[in-house]
């Protein structure tokens, strides 16, 4: 027992990762300019001022200036009417200088999500959410226009580490619309053998303790100990919980859904949080708005 005291898993450096990403996307951006006169640009549309929301929104900005992409700014009062803000979309689908559109949620309660989003350009749907994008996801031999940011991210991050994923028992801990299900269907695009672990499974610690790949995408804070993991297993944690920590300024710090101490004994890799998935969600959206202004602007 001596030795697994001593195993130290490498630890997925996110930030590092997606800072080589960024440049690669800046270097593509400008070339795009010089050889075509036009950079991608993206629309972020915020709705109301919920500090979170302000917060995830001034990065994703501050990112699109640091790699070259033109940034539209759409800041609307919480008040809006539905039938305003799908109107307010529509405007951008038809604005030519626009290859991505966001949508910022979550939205208002009078506004309802789904109808606003599924009013986004298909072409022009960064964050893959459309029906049309996830529904091309879960078939087999067809591609979406946009795979969805975190899962995209989650899968890169395997992808630069060196970790095969072909034929690999995978365990996503989680089903929500926005990771879970869609970091599941990447994975059995990419050949792996998926297993989704929910609020209603059974024996949820047998299950994971069998996966090579393990995806935490559950919200629950250290809900996976380092006795649930399989030695040498790659860990993504894509949870950012909230604990209470007097000794913190803010009066908390933030945590994964894998006790990561503990998962440091005992898996191969393993992402930290903060640092880990963060960094690379706001990187694949770069990638994707790139990715809508080349089928565009490269005839």
């Amino acid at each position: 027992m001596a030795s697994q005291s001593e195993h130290k898993a490498t630890v997925i450096d996110g930030k590092l990762i997606a800072q080589t990403i960024r440049s690669e996307i800046a270097e593509e951006v400008r070339q795009l300019s010089e050889k075509y006169g036009k950079v991608p640009g993206l629309a972020v549309v915020i709705v109301g001022n919920r500090k979170d929301s302000q917060s995830y929104v001034g990065m994703k900005r501050k990112a699109c200036a640091e790699v070259g992409i033109q940034s539209f700014d759409m800041d609307l009062p919480e008040q809006i009417s539905e039938a305003e803000l799908v109107s307010k979309v529509h405007e951008l689908n038809a604005n030519p200088d626009v290859h991505g559109i966001l949508v910022q949620l979550p939205l208002p309660k009078h506004i309802n999500e789904e109808k606003v989003l599924s009013e986004i350009s298909l072409a022009k749907d960064v964050d893959g959410f459309h029906p049309l994008n996830i529904g091309k996801l879960a078939m087999k031999d067809r591609e979406p226009l946009f795979q969805p940011c975190t899962p995209k991210g989650c899968l890169e991050l395997l992808h630069r580490s060196g970790v095969s994923i072909k034929g690999k028992r995978a365990v996503v801990v989680g089903r929500s619309n926005i990771v879970g299900l869609p970091v599941s269907l990447l994975l059995l695009k990419a050949d792996a053998t998926v297993t989704v672990v929910h609020s209603r499974s059974n024996d949820q610690e047998s299950i994971i303790r069998e996966a090579d790949i393990i995806i935490a995408a559950a919200g629950q804070p250290m809900m996976i100990k380092g006795s649930w993991i399989k030695p040498g297993a790659a860990v993504i944690d894509v949870g950012t919980n909230a604990v209470d920590d007097p000794s913190r300024k803010t009066g908390y710090r933030l945590v994964g859904d894998v006790d990561f101490k503990e998962a440091c004994k005992i898996a191969g890799c393993v992402t930290p949080v903060p640092g880990g998935v963060g960094p690379m969600t706001v990187a694949m959206l770069l990638k994707n708005t790139l990715e809508g202004a080349k089928r565009v602007i490269v005839q």
